[in-house]
């Protein structure tokens, strides 16, 4: 609900936390969204959501405490989750990673520090962060594309998210890029998660890997595809396993090919490139993202934006759902005194 425009204080911090599948982190950020104090846990997920949730407020708690600020400094808390999200009730439909389902997250914070919150979705506070304070200042319109167990997508249009009346959209990770292609997570096939992510890349480099195609990560991972991580993916190219390195450029061509299809639609001037697999490997992603996005456009379009790497490493989502909470409560979208 709308409300009279309450200034804060210009002393007051901001919180940002990133809800991962595995992990949790929180930052304390002041007026500039510099960061004061940050810490991170682990989120088991069999510990379940409501210990989780405790879990959640615990580090909050003494995040605020390592930076030497007290509650009443605390002006608002962004979280960044994934999964699908209940954007207006601030509610985490279900986050399949953390087996967590209709969470009343912004319910359940503000109820602990009595501040609102506001919930966004994970890619969508990323790039935010990156359009905010990183390698996306200054653009008019930002694409941003997150590749790492799964492929999120964010947009910002003259400093706005574009999102549903609800819920985020850009789910760039589920356009169809090779209709006859594998089995996505969603039930349908051929999307560019399915194809690209890093899931998919793991699992043809453990094929490769049993083959003998791939000793370095063989000898490094063995064929669990949990354990083929991005940097393991990363340490077996740079130690000489050109199959992994080809798996890996086909995926980053693929993402290339999804982000041409969004620039003839959003004509953004920066494409911005996070997540995981693109800090583990940035030169890589950057220039076969690039050369496959400036091939497949539309001609008129192959001049007009520039793609870019993330600048904030894991800070971006924190620092990100800070900046969208901070915006909520200037703009008077919620209250200062929530709660």
């Amino acid at each position: 609900m709308a409300t009279t425009r309450r200034p804060t204080s210009p002393h007051a911090v901001w919180v940002g936390v990133d809800l991962g599948g595995t992990k949790l982190m929180c930052s304390v950020l002041d007026s500039k969204f510099r960061v004061l104090a940050e810490d991170r846990t682990s989120v088991p997920p069999a510990e379940g959501q409501q210990k989780g949730l405790k879990r959640m407020a615990e580090l909050i708690e003494n995040t605020l405490k390592q930076s030497g600020m007290r509650r009443g400094s605390l002006a608002a808390i962004g979280v960044g989750c994934p999964g699908p999200l209940d954007l207006e009730k601030g509610l985490i439909v279900h986050a399949p990673n953390l087996g967590w389902r209709k969470v009343p997250l912004k319910k359940f914070l503000e109820g602990v520090f009595g501040r609102p919150v506001v919930v966004s979705n994970d890619v969508d506070a990323g790039t935010f962060g990156e359009y905010v304070a990183g390698a996306a200042q200054g653009a008019r319109t930002v694409l941003g594309i997150f590749p790492g167990t799964g492929i999120g997508g964010a947009c910002i249009y003259e400093g706005q998210l574009i999102r549903g009346a609800r819920q985020s959209c850009m789910e760039i990770g589920h356009v169809k890029v090779w209709p006859a292609g594998p089995l996505c997570g969603c039930g349908r096939r051929g999307c560019l998660e399915a194809v690209a992510g890093r899931l998919a890349i793991a699992a043809q480099a453990a094929a490769a890997a049993y083959r003998g195609d791939a000793p370095a990560l063989l000898e490094r991972t063995g064929t669990d595809i949990s354990k083929i991580r991005s940097k393991a993916l990363a340490d077996a190219i740079r130690d000489g396993d050109h199959v992994v390195e080809r798996i890996v450029r086909r995926a980053a061509r693929y993402i290339g090919l999804a982000a041409a299809n969004a620039i003839n639609l959003l004509a953004p001037d920066v494409v911005v490139l996070g997540g995981g697999l693109v800090e583990a490997m940035p030169k890589l992603f950057l220039e076969e993202v690039e050369e496959e996005a400036r091939d497949k456009v539309m001609p008129s379009f192959r001049d007009t934006f520039k793609v870019v790497a993330a600048k904030l490493g894991d800070r971006a989502t924190v620092i990100g759902a800070a900046a969208l909470a901070a915006r909520a409560v200037q703009s008077g979208e919620v209250r200062h005194d929530a709660g």
